[in-house]
């Protein structure tokens, strides 16, 4: 295909060694092993473009890449076992002592992510709840003195001041910070090697901007970012150390490898979940509904591991806290909505309101989603613009949202505090049901009970059991269509921001108006309905539902909504089903991330595997000379390379394996060159490398052809590949259905995938498939006669 950008460097369809005449039949095919967003043709009109596609030369694949910031390459990860000599070598020398090391070590880091993401999640609690505090206890001072002017200027400076340092942090420290973090993990797991998405400098940044975002009032949560921070710190902790700072051993080689790291991102992804929520079950569901692309047995038992330590982690802090030694953290913070002490007997009215509840989860949840990837892709035109354009941005919705939060509830009423409640009114401090205000004694205000406030406060208010006629239906409906627009306009700025608290409280606020409307005709209390509103939303917004049920009720203590949750989720994620898909996938494919389906499309049914395998195809011979190695990692970014035997080493050619671009710079790097073209003694090799220096860099950046010193003379030697090929690659039969190796491609976490000839007597290799392959974009481009036509 003229022009096509080749992925992930992998796919070669011209047979041989002749690096110079392979290069001539290049064209302007550019090559590597990444995912440029201008492949798409111009046959490709139907298909909606990523926001990436545009032009630029960096992307760092967070959320500020959907608006604004420059694309860079995005590869693979090597989640296949390289069973090359060294590494079965290395396999067939490991004592028992060794094999105990290795399984003792990634129970230690499990821990060890389990007691850092809940310490993490208790100080982003502890530090939001003081800041806020601090902020309302000086608002609420100065109104107390009339001074109202006064307190909205200290109000909105105190925001303006927070949000422009957040904003601030991500456009310069850490672009890849910025937004929720999810669709990032997701692509991790699921193989995509996006910039800086788990760098340190990427986990400082989430964890101080989430204070400031959240603190500085917006309708954000840091529940998501914490899904982020928890794989950041599993990334950081599984580095298997330094070469570059000397801070490593025998035992963290191990962990060397992205199958391991893979393993202990999924454990942070679910200990994040964990330590917003206090749901260790619902992290591990979590984890493996939504965020793994791969799992196994082992996984959920140290996953379940990390979970429970960040709980018992959270349990000890918050037993500290009650002591009062946490400043203004009060009752708050982590949110946990106990309504247990609601009465959840329901007849077959209730299951009608259930019902009506899901539907229109499912409408509001789509409606959500579409809005979100306008905004988003409305906000690409301001950010892409550089720095100050984002954290401009962030300051103007911050202003927005503090006239909101200030302004609001001057327009509510004072109504008298009910007598027959335990709960002090109005409230003194920060949280509580019956907000003050302006209003005399003895009253309260229900605007600001849930405007001047914390979101997580607004939440408790909201599903507080016993309060049905706290809130006015008028109050309803403005907080709901307030924070429904306000968390939509908040989604995409410069800060990290979580989607789960603004798509609750929009949720509880329609639950808690249905409950208000159906309060004489049924059993269930307003602070029941409003959480079954919100597992509506959250199930139409983010299309979950075993690990939002079980998160619920780990939050609302209440064992007997479960039927109620169950109902609501499966309808509210049907009919949303029915307009578009869940808010995360919508994100990851707004970005131009290469993210690979648990199934295949239907077109792919109708095509084979030799289908979409494009040139050129560069092979090595099993014992190849320097010069060739060298010339062709210089003029290609490929990152595997078919090794073939053929005579006088073999009676035909054979098909030896596959030998990456990280192993040959190895490799050359060693110099073990010979002067024949002859095989290398295993011993000999054995004796100059070990299966440890070909394991993988962390994030720091791995060894670089320019780190080459390669003399002209030695240009003609030679190199014996066999020892460092893999000689077990997964292979598929020219004529193996599309559909069928794209399964296997995801299922078994491929970067390359060979396609070798059905007939005997050909050339071994034909082809080799990597994820571009099996993108909408490069198939409907080779075939656009495939496209799918829009319905009149």
């Amino acid at each position: 295909m003229e022009g096509a950008m080749e992925d992930h460097g992998e796919r070669r369809n011209m047979v041989g060694n002749d690096i110079e005449s392979m290069m001539e039949g290049r064209g302007n095919e550019m090559d590597g092993d990444y995912y440029y967003a201008s492949m798409v043709s111009d046959t490709e009109k139907g298909i909606r473009q990523p926001l990436l596609l545009r032009k630029r030369t960096m992307n760092t694949t967070s959320q500020i890449a959907v608006v604004g910031a420059n694309a860079c390459p995005i590869e693979s990860l090597d989640y296949e076992i390289v069973e090359n000599d060294l590494i079965k070598e290395d396999w067939r020398s490991m004592k028992k002592v060794q094999i105990f090391q290795y399984v003792f070590l990634k129970w230690t880091l499990a821990l060890l992510i389990g007691l850092a993401t809940g310490t993490v999640g208790f100080f982003n609690n502890l530090a939001v709840e003081n800041i806020a505090g601090f902020k309302f206890v000086l608002t609420n001072n100065l109104m107390l003195e009339h001074r109202y002017l006064l307190a909205f200027v200290a109000f909105a400076s105190c925001n303006l001041v927070l949000a422009a340092a957040a904003a601030a942090l991500c456009a310069y420290g850490a672009p890849a910070a910025a937004g929720s973090g999810i669709p990032e993990v997701k692509a991790y797991l699921n193989g995509i090697d996006a910039h800086s998405i788990l760098a340190p400098s990427t986990l400082f940044v989430k964890i101080f901007g989430s204070i400031l975002g959240v603190s500085a009032g917006f309708v954000v949560g840091k529940e998501g970012p914490m899904v982020h921070t928890g794989a950041c710190i599993a990334n950081l902790l599984g580095q298997g150390g330094s070469r570059k700072y000397h801070l490593t051993c025998r035992w963290l080689r191990y962990f060397k490898s992205d199958r391991d790291r893979r393993d202990l991102i999924t454990c942070g992804a679910a200990a994040g979940v964990a330590g917003a929520f206090r749901a260790p079950v619902g992290g591990v569901l979590f984890a493996l509904e939504e965020a793994a692309s791969w799992w196994r047995s082992a996984l959920l038992w140290r996953t379940f591991f990390t979970t429970a330590v960040v709980a018992v982690v959270l349990r000890g802090f918050i037993g500290y806290c009650r002591t009062g030694k946490c400043g203004l953290f009060g009752k708050g913070g982590l949110i946990m909505f106990d309504v247990s002490s609601g009465v959840t007997t329901y007849n077959s009215a209730d299951l009608v309101a259930v019902i009506v509840l899901g539907v229109i989860g499912g409408v509001f949840g789509s409606l959500y989603n579409f809005f979100v990837d306008k905004i988003l892709r409305t906000y690409s035109i301001v950010n892409e613009k550089g720095a100050p354009f984002k954290i401009l941005l962030a300051v103007t919705i911050s202003l927005l949202t503090s006239c909101c939060s200030y302004g609001i509830p001057w327009f509510g009423t004072c109504t008298p505090c009910p007598s027959n409640i335990q709960e002090q009114c109005p409230a003194i401090g920060q949280s509580g049901n019956y907000k003050n205000f302006q209003c005399p004694p003895g009253h309260y205000n229900d605007l600001a009970s849930l405007f001047l406030n914390t979101n997580e406060n607004a939440i408790r208010n909201l599903f507080s059991s016993g309060t049905n006629n706290e809130f006015y239906i008028s109050t309803l409906f403005i907080f709901f269509a307030s924070v429904y627009c306000l968390g939509l306009i908040t989604y995409g700025i410069a800060i990290p921001s979580g989607l789960f608290i603004p798509v609750i409280l929009a949720g509880a606020s329609y639950g808690r108006i249905v409950g208000t409307l159906l309060g004489s005709f049924t059993d269930l209390n307003a602070g029941l309905f409003a959480v079954l509103g919100a597992a509506s939303f959250l199930g139409g917004t983010m299309r979950m539902t075993v690990s939002l049920c079980v998160i619920l009720l780990e939050l609302t203590n209440n064992l007997l909504m479960l039927p109620l949750v169950m109902l609501v989720l499966l309808i509210s994620k049907t009919v949303a089903d029915c307009f578009n898909k869940g808010v995360y996938d919508q994100i990851v494919k707004l970005k131009g991330l290469p993210y690979l389906e648990a199934h295949a499309e239907p077109y792919m049914r109708h095509m084979v595997a030799g289908d979409v395998v494009s040139g050129p195809l560069i092979t090595f011979s099993g014992v190849e000379k320097v010069g060739n190695i060298i010339h062709a990692l210089k003029m290609t970014g490929h990152n595997g390379f078919p090794v073939v035997d053929e005579p006088p080493f073999t009676y035909a050619p054979e098909l030896v394996g596959l030998v990456l671009r990280s192993h040959l710079l190895v490799l050359l790097k060693g110099k073990k060159f010979t002067k024949e073209r002859e095989p290398t003694r295993l011993s000999e090799v054995l004796q100059r490398f070990g299966a440890f220096d070909f394991a993988k860099a962390g994030s720091g950046k791995g060894m670089k052809l320019e780190d080459l010193d390669i003399l002209e003379e030695e240009m003609e030697l030679y190199v014996d590949l066999h020892p460092i090929a893999n000689k077990s690659p997964y292979t598929v039969v020219e004529t193996m259905s599309l559909a069928k190796a794209a399964v296997l491609f995801r299922e078994l976490g491929l970067r390359h995938l060979l396609v070798v000839p059905k007939t005997p007597g050909r050339h071994p290799i034909v082809g080799i498939l990597t994820r571009h392959d099996f993108m909408a974009e490069h198939v409907l481009g080779l075939f656009p006669h495939l496209m799918p036509h829009k319905k009149a």
